[in-house]
């Protein structure tokens, strides 16, 4: 279940009561009139099943609450009650199959923009992975894709290709790309001074490598890998399953291929250079092209339900 608390303008109260009431897996509805002070105007609560809940959102979006006074959402952890039992028996479909996208937007917005944070997080992964691809560590290389903070531009991204908002998209392209330089050119210096202090060397890198060689060697697997974690991913977001999303970021090579670029940027090996380049690239668009499809695929499952978020009246 979901809580709703909406401070409603008190022309308009009658209206989104109205709303509340034809939409399908509404329960434990509370009116206060004039209850709220900023901005002024009424007190609105109520439950409503998860699944209902994206519908019920953008018809109260319509009446411009969320303009003229606010909407919050809360995910209700436990509710003890048979109306509410009732209200998620009578919405269709299931709420682990319900997608929010106001709420998808909202994390994808917090996760997909350049920050000091953001950056320090891709800077030290890319420079964990570099450790790992000179020592040939896959443990260093799962511990790196683990810290990685790259799903979220790359879902942020795929969030505003499906809802066509120019602004989100490039505000995370921006952050994946300012993400991605940052942290090979960081990473480049962090090996020359490893080298310097000779805990680096080039023979580490152009020794038989069978853990992590593959980071450099991109081959039709890389793809298709990227395809299936970009789709595991996106799910894990709509779902709020996040545990799947550890997996899906220790599922795919993106900063370990920066490191290993990066590094063999430092040595002049630009063969190692280039195809760690184009590791990542397939692996980014993989993951993007996955997870759009993934976000149109659903929202087209949920578009085809729509006629049944009416209540119909009793006869």
């Amino acid at each position: 279940m979901l809580h709703l608390r909406m401070i409603t303008p008190t022309d308009r109260t009658d209206d989104v009561l109205a709303v509340i009431s034809k939409t399908v897996g509404t329960t434990h509805l509370v009116v206060l009139p004039g209850a709220a002070r900023d901005p002024r105007g009424d007190l609105v609560l109520c439950d409503v099943a998860r699944e209902a809940g994206d519908e019920l959102l953008q018809e109260l979006r319509e009446l411009g609450i969320d303009r003229d006074g606010s909407i919050s959402v809360d995910d209700v952890a436990l509710s003890l009650s048979k109306s509410a039992d009732a209200a998620e028996e009578e919405a269709p479909g299931e709420g682990a199959d319900a997608v929010l996208w106001e709420q998808l937007a909202e994390a994808s917005h917090e996760e997909s923009t350049l920050t000091i944070t953001y950056a320090a997080f891709m800077i030290l992964a890319t420079m964990i992975a570099a450790c790992g691809v000179v020592l040939d560590n896959a443990v260093l290389i799962v511990g790196a894709m683990a810290v990685g903070p790259e799903f979220g531009p790359l879902a942020g991204i795929c969030t505003g290709l499906v809802r066509r908002a120019a602004k989100p998209t490039a505000r995370s392209l921006v952050a994946l790309l300012v993400g991605f330089a940052s942290a090979i050119v960081a990473t480049t210096l962090f090996s020359l001074a490893m080298d310097g202090l000779d805990l680096f060397h080039r023979g580490m890198l152009d020794d038989p490598r069978p853990n992590t060689s593959f980071i450099w060697q991109p081959d039709p697997f890389s793809f298709v890998v990227a395809l299936l974690a970009g789709a595991a991913g996106v799910l894990s977001l709509t779902s709020s399953k996040s545990g799947a999303l550890v997996g899906v970021a220790i599922s795919v090579t993106t900063v370990p291929a920066a490191a290993n670029a990066a590094v063999a940027l430092a040595y002049g090996e630009f063969a190692q250079m280039w195809g760690s380049a184009e590791q990542l690239l397939l692996n980014l668009l993989g993951i993007v092209l996955a997870g759009t499809v993934t976000l149109l695929a659903q929202k087209l499952l949920w578009r085809t339900q729509r006629g049944r978020w009416v209540r119909h009246p009793k006869s």
